[in-house]
């Protein structure tokens, strides 16, 4: 069996998981402050945002507006519109950081491994050989070539130029 191991995530793994201040996504959709919040494009039913924590640059999640849990809940409209934001990212992130591949799926309920299991949410994790190489098992470190702050600025003007 095989390892992946993101030592770095360890700040969001200790967060308090019983925060009041109700959902995040649920908060960032409706926040003003996309660049804080790290959101890059809206839809009328679900919305396209970077994740705080990454596994590697351009790591994207797509989340529905409405919150709930449990996948076979989501309308088809809902569905529809996760896919084509899927399939957008994917060109984007193609277009702009040049992957050679992708790791997207959905961790669902905590024993799948979601770490906010309460809000259904899609991971798009763009990947190139050699990502994951000695840094993180010996130095207990990542390497991310760009900041949030860059990375958010580059894609947002891709997702705002992305043909409609």
């Amino acid at each position: 069996m095989d390892s992946l191991w993101a030592p770095w995530r360890m700040e969001y793994i200790k967060r308090d998981k019983a925060d009041p201040q109700g959902c995040i996504f649920c908060d960032k959709f409706h926040s003003t402050d996309d660049r804080r919040d790290l959101v890059l494009y809206r839809l009328e039913h679900s919305f396209v945002l970077m994740n705080l924590y990454p596994y590697n640059n351009g790591h994207l999640l797509i989340a529905p507006l409405r919150h709930l849990s449990d996948y076979t809940e989501l309308t088809d409209e809902e569905s529809a519109e996760m896919d084509a934001l899927t399939r957008m990212s994917v060109v984007i992130l193609r277009d702009l950081l040049k992957p050679q591949g992708f790791n997207i799926g959905m961790n669902i309920g905590e024993v799948g491994g979601a770490g906010i299991a309460d809000h259904l949410h899609r991971h798009i994790v763009p990947r190139w050989a050699g990502d994951t190489n000695f840094m993180p098992i010996v130095g207990h470190t990542k390497v991310m070539v760009e900041g949030l702050s860059e990375s958010w600025e580059a894609l947002r003007r891709a997702f705002d130029s992305y043909p409609k």
